[in-house]
């Protein structure tokens, strides 16, 4: 077994790191959401936590397979694996298929505010740069 001469940079560290922290807090808030714990409650009203617990379970899933996949795409990036840009992929096809509900048919937009807009837009951008980055690197040779 012959070592990688592409070491990654400090970039490529401080990339993965966040990346891992972004997307276990999009575990957090799966799991909130799905487990419909207390601190989750707190931070909507009724009419609100109605839509939201009343979400299609073909979204949740797609939320799942977003976050789950992607936290898992983060911890093979720190052991170098190519495996994490396939799984990049599968998080940001899952991420598309959440921003398409969210954007054109939740029921709940009423209720949307700078935040959510904000979210939006921050989600899938850094979906495809996550995916983006693990493929150059993957290209690059850092990944093996």
């Amino acid at each position: 077994m012959s070592n990688n001469p592409n070491k990654p940079s400090k970039t490529f560290w401080i990339i993965a790191v966040v990346g891992f922290i972004w997307n276990a807090m999009g575990v957090d808030g799966y799991l909130n959401q799905a487990y419909q714990t207390e601190r989750f409650k707190l931070m909507y009203t009724e009419a609100q936590l109605d839509l939201i617990f009343n979400t299609p379970s073909w979204v949740m899933a797609a939320f799942a397979i977003a976050v789950f996949s992607s936290v898992l795409a983060c911890i093979l990036l720190f052991f170098k694996k190519k495996l994490a840009k396939y799984l990049f992929l599968i998080g940001l096809i899952a991420v598309v298929i959440q921003t398409t509900y969210n954007v054109f048919i939740n029921p709940g937009k009423a209720y949307y505010g700078y935040l959510e807009y904000t979210m939006l837009i921050l989600i899938p951008l850094f979906s495809l740069f996550l995916f983006w980055f693990s493929k150059k690197c993957a290209d690059d040779g850092i990944l093996t």
